[in-house]
């Protein structure tokens, strides 16, 4: 791997310079502002011709070094879109990999730059070395995300959680995990609401997981019927609402939903959103929901989601706190507690973030023992 260097007076003129030497793949190793005292004034770029053992990071030994490398083509994209910080970021390589570092899993460029921006670190001063600088941008994103237990009661009152979403986000599912883990951990006597009555099969699916879990299960198809229905529920500590999932431009099935749940003031709401989705869609889901008045974040499907950045995105849009995240289909194991470590692994370290509570990718379903019951 032969590392060379390519000047030009504006940073600009030196990658264009690399890539017409050694093409828009070549892997920048790093840059640096020459002042006259180095005998050149202007910008230095040293880089590296791409090699196939080097791009194909699934297999390849140079994977975590190419993790802190940039090719050309991402440097000019990072150029373009960072909104006048061009020297700033370009006299500390550490500012300008954590600012790549960022963008390359999916927050939005202009987060990413108020970041760096709060924490100080592209005020053009290159003493800052790369840990201090993730430091106090870590510190930075971690005061905007907050963290909400839907189910910490501190006066042992009934806790009533609605679970609101578009179709296939994960609402029952999600609800079936939480059930079993507020009665397993948490020692929580657990009743289930369905209030989805347009998807067939929604109520006999909630009721399945019920019947395994041996809880009351009970179906509502209007504000009445959901009176009735938490009125039986008198004796549980926690009540868990599925609402049925739609799509979020279908405003008139919303205001249904709003007349049935939203106002009261024992019922509480939390927003279901697929990381797998586009950031958009995701902020447009959250926009048109807010008549649902939502307390909560969860964040599901992050199994599926190649880039975790939008979670960051979309609190920045819509502040609100984080109550959990699910990470695959596995009921009761794929889902916890959100937490702002976690929160900072999906964003900037995917890979090591680890699937369920016991970190073992296990597949088990719900078990039972010879007595029909739930272990």
């Amino acid at each position: 791997m032969q590392v060379k260097k390519y000047r030009g007076k504006t940073i600009n003129d030196a990658l264009a310079r690399v890539k017409n030497v050694l093409g828009p793949e070549a892997m920048i190793i790093s840059t640096k502002k020459l002042r006259e005292r180095d005998g050149y004034n202007g910008f230095e770029v040293a880089a590296m011709q791409a090699r196939d053992d080097i791009s194909d990071t699934s297999s390849s030994p140079y994977m975590e070094v190419k993790s802190e490398l940039m090719s050309i083509k991402e440097m000019i994209y990072l150029l373009n879109h960072s909104g006048g910080i061009t020297e700033a970021l370009m006299m500390n390589p550490g500012t300008m990999n954590l600012y790549a570092k960022l963008i390359r899993n999916g927050v939005d460029d202009h987060y990413a730059r108020m970041f760096l921006e709060r924490a100080g670190v592209i005020k053009g001063d290159s003493s800052y070395d790369t840990n201090s600088i993730k430091k106090k941008t870590i510190k930075e994103i971690m005061k905007v995300v907050g963290i909400k237990n839907p189910f910490d009661s501190q006066n042992g009152r009934q806790i009533i959680a609605a679970f609101i979403g578009t179709t296939g986000v994960g609402k029952t599912t999600t609800i079936a995990k939480l059930a079993a883990q507020l009665m397993f951990t948490a020692k929580r006597k657990v009743g289930l609401i369905s209030i989805d009555n347009y998807r067939i099969g929604a109520m006999e699916q909630l009721k399945t997981y019920a019947s395994i879990l041996g809880i009351p299960c009970f179906p509502a198809f209007n504000r009445k019927d959901l009176l009735f229905a938490l009125k039986r529920m008198g004796g549980r500590d926690v009540v868990l609402i599925d609402t049925a999932g739609q799509s979020h431009y279908d405003k008139p099935r919303i205001t249904e939903l709003k007349n049935m749940i939203a106002g009261d003031p024992f019922i509480s709401s939390h927003l279901l959103m697929s990381v797998s989705t586009t950031d958009s869609e995701m902020s447009k889901a959250a926009t048109n929901f807010s008549p649902l008045e939502f307390q909560s974040y969860i964040f599901t499907k992050i199994d599926e989601a190649e880039r975790c950045g939008s979670v960051i995105n979309q609190i920045m849009k819509l502040p609100l706190p984080i109550s959990y995240i699910t990470t695959g289909q596995n009921v009761p194991e794929d889902i916890e507690r959100a937490n702002k470590k976690r929160i900072l692994n999906l964003l900037f370290n995917k890979n090591l973030f680890f699937i369920g509570e016991q970190g073992n990718g296990s597949s088990n379903k719900f078990e039972k023992d010879d007595k029909g019951r739930v272990r």
